[in-house]
């Protein structure tokens, strides 16, 4: 069973108990624009107990609000009665609720592209606040006035330049001068709430256009204070040559790519990311320009490929030559290098050492730093491809220890 037809099967049975029930939202703006919907929301009149009564198996999360998860098969979709909200103090959540119609439902909804309604029984599109309009002319607009609308969810304001960067819209100029406006109250919101929309924004392919949008009205100078004008002009570039589909971390490795590493790191703060996501900007910005070394050895070459995020960094390297003027150039560099990886074949990049710690300490190194240096500098002429035996990695170790004791004699 689909989302969809899993929604249109709660909208039938509320029918049939005698409830209006209509699709909301999203994924009526994704019909009228013929585009596949993620999510299909349905709105009706039944208040939250009476849909916890209809259907058997319900989640009550947001039943105060008026809002229950109704599950049907290994679907989830969410049924909201028809409500006013009134004052948001945290900028997100409303003080209280009052259940309505349908038409003063849509008046509490962010932007006209998203407030409309359809009836999948009747086919019938209900649409109170001019959304389809809009939908026509390709603008952001928002429901009522827009400092309202923003007040009472500063979040909305990232929504709009999402929305504005996957449908190739434009805001409507009192909506942006309204985002310009509230643009610094925006840290009022949870980091991960901001990540997951930038994430929306940066891994789309039209993410050089929100990004300016970003910038230029303050959004992301609020969330990454410090951002000087010519980093983030050399950011959009870097962001603007990448490939159609990338990750949340090489979009954001890319956005900071004018910075220092640790610089980039720290702003990332703000964003509450995971440790493996840190891990992987970090990687990214700390290895700029190591890929454009034409003499890398051997060794070298296979750990760094055997890295789990080696051919991000070959798509950032690729995105910041083209965005530097004269780096086509040295783009060369890469495709030699791709070339070399190629001619490695089905070689194991990370082969377990032929010799272990106890094997060298056998061999009468002493533990510590000694013994870690002899163990590189086996595992470098292992990888060169030098060694190929055991007996080869005894031998080369005994000679090491021999020359590293007349050194120190």
């Amino acid at each position: 069973m689909t989302n969809k037809k899993a929604a249109i099967t709660i909208i039938k049975e509320l029918h049939r108990e005698g409830f209006e029930a209509l699709l909301a939202g999203g994924c009526v703006r994704d019909m009228l624009l013929s585009r596949q919907a993620s999510d299909y929301d349905v709105a009706t009149n039944a208040r939250p107990d009476e849909v916890i009564r209809i259907f058997p198996r319900t989640l009550k999360v947001g039943a105060k609000f008026g809002v229950v998860i109704v599950l049907i098969r290994d679907r989830q979709v969410e049924v909201a009665t028809f409500r006013t909200e009134t004052g948001y103090v945290d900028g997100r959540h409303p003080d209280s609720v009052k259940f309505s119609s349908a038409r003063e439902d849509a008046g509490r909804r962010d932007f006209t592209i998203n407030g409309m309604f359809f009836d999948p029984l009747e086919k019938k599109v209900f649409d109170y606040v001019g959304g389809q309009v809009d939908l026509k002319k390709k603008v952001i607009r928002t429901i009522g006035k827009p400092a309202e609308r923003f007040g009472e969810d500063y979040l909305r304001m990232l929504r709009a330049v999402r929305f504005s960067t996957q449908l190739d819209f434009v805001i409507e100029s009192s909506t942006w001068s309204a985002i310009c406006s509230n643009a610094k109250k925006i840290i009022q919101i949870s980091g991960e709430r901001i990540a997951i929309e930038l994430e929306s924004i940066l891994a789309h392919p039209n993410r050089a256009s929100g990004v300016s949008m970003l910038l230029e009205s303050g959004l992301a100078g609020a969330i990454f204070p410090g951002f000087d004008q010519e980093q983030t002009k050399y950011g959009v570039a870097v962001l603007g040559q990448l490939r159609k589909q990338v990750d949340f971390g090489l979009a954001l490795a890319s956005l900071f790519a004018g910075c220092e590493t640790g610089f980039a790191i720290e702003k990332c703060r703000i964003l509450k990311l995971s440790r493996n996501q840190y891990k992987h900007i970090k990687f990214l910005l700390a290895n700029r320009g190591r890929l454009l070394d034409e003499q890398m050895s051997l060794a070298a070459l296979k750990k760094i490929l055997a890295e789990p995020y080696f051919w991000n960094l070959y798509e950032l390297q690729r995105a910041i030559q083209k965005a530097t003027i004269g780096g086509r150039k040295s783009i060369s560099a890469l495709i030699k290098l791709r070339k070399r990886i190629k001619s490695l074949g089905d070689v194991e990049l990370r082969p377990k050492p032929l010799l272990s710690g106890h094997d060298l300490i056998q061999l009468g190194a002493v533990p510590g730093p000694v013994l870690g240096q002899l163990a590189e500098e086996l595992y470098t002429a292992q990888l060169e491809g030098a060694l190929q035996t055991v007996e080869q990695a005894e031998q080369w170790a005994k000679k090491w220890l021999d020359k590293h004791r007349m050194e120190e004699g």
